[in-house]
């Protein structure tokens, strides 16, 4: 008997920096996935060529790659054209989400609350940054996730190396205001009853604060609390906004949005949002879902079934063609 979902493909491992990670994410999806009698098929756009999906006839897809040509549009406007359903948001949403300089922009339109920043290149006078924006201060690359290229800025003559950095990840580099606080993260899933749910909230605590790479995926030393010991009240606030957030840049399906609540009066910032995000062992939005009863395998499952295409296709006998002759118009 066929599964109702039909051939599935997982996506993993692809060209950016982050293909180690997606490796782990997606072998734990492509596992579960088969453990609820899905038929999936692990496949790595960095060997394999996207034609193939449609070849062998695949339905839909889970992608489960993470930063550039995995979670930035691109991949996704290739699945429209192809056209097989996939997991996450869209090309545009996708592709927003990803640049975290578009992702302050629009928050900032929708006045939600987000540290102060500056864009800078190689032009840019890196000694106003730190009056700008005060120290401590982050410098990071827009376009990647992961905490690559990140550093923590504690005085002027440090701004040269943290831009070099960055700089080898983007054209562009981003400072951000530092925000002294706690380290939050609200994952949203799409539910099978049609709705964005929110989960719990948890608060990330690493070793001297510093959530780096290595504290994210390879050691047992970060704590996470889940749900965050926040009050009621101001929880709620959080999750809302995280919605909020999550649907101004246009995502859906799922997805985590990041947020550093500030020490001195408890007030959230928004950080990014992640719209492929981790699958791992030690991944969030799996341990968020534990803390309402969805098991890793159900989670990709719900998941899995919020794929669709995100393109309307017009059919041709749909649309009303006019002929006119030029000398009607003079």
């Amino acid at each position: 008997m066929n599964h109702p979902f039909g051939k599935v493909g997982v996506l993993l491992g692809g060209h950016s920096a982050e293909r180690d990670i997606s490796i782990l994410s997606g072998t734990g999806v492509l596992q579960a996935l088969r453990s609820k009698g899905v038929d999936a098929h692990a496949f790595d756009p960095a060997e394999r060529s996207l034609g193939e999906l449609s070849d062998e006839g695949f339905d839909r897809v889970f992608i489960a790659l993470h930063g550039r040509f995995g979670e930035d549009g691109a991949i996704q406007g290739a699945l429209e054209v192809l056209g097989i359903p996939y997991t996450g948001s869209g090309v545009m949403s996708s592709s927003i989400a990803m640049d975290k300089v578009f992702t302050k922009r629009i928050w900032e339109s929708h006045r939600l609350p987000t540290p102060r920043y500056a864009v800078l290149d190689h032009d840019s006078d890196l000694r106003l940054v730190p009056d700008q924006l005060g120290l401590p201060l982050i410098i990071k690359p827009p376009h990647e996730g992961s905490t690559i290229g990140i550093t923590k800025v504690a005085g002027y003559s440090q701004m040269g190396e943290a831009f070099e950095l960055a700089a080898r990840f983007d054209d562009v580099v981003l400072a951000e205001e530092f925000v002294a606080g706690r380290e939050l993260t609200v994952s949203i899933v799409h539910r099978a009853g049609g709705a964005l749910e929110a989960l719990p909230i948890i608060e990330i605590v690493a070793p001297d604060g510093n959530y780096d790479y290595q504290n994210k995926y390879f050691t047992d030393d970060t704590r996470y609390l889940c749900p965050a010991p926040i009050d009621d009240a101001l929880a709620n606030r959080i999750r809302e906004l995280a919605l909020e957030a999550f649907l101004a840049i246009g995502c859906e399906s799922w997805g985590r949005v990041d947020f550093m609540l500030r020490h001195a009066d408890s007030e959230p910032f928004l950080l990014e949002v992640n719209t492929s995000p981790g699958m791992t062992g030690h991944s969030l939005v799996p341990m968020a879902a534990r803390a309402i009863g969805l098991s890793y395998e159900d989670l990709c499952v719900e998941v899995l079934a919020s794929a669709r295409l995100k393109t309307r296709r017009a059919k041709l006998s749909d649309a009303t063609v006019v002929n006119r002759d030029v000398e009607d118009d003079a």
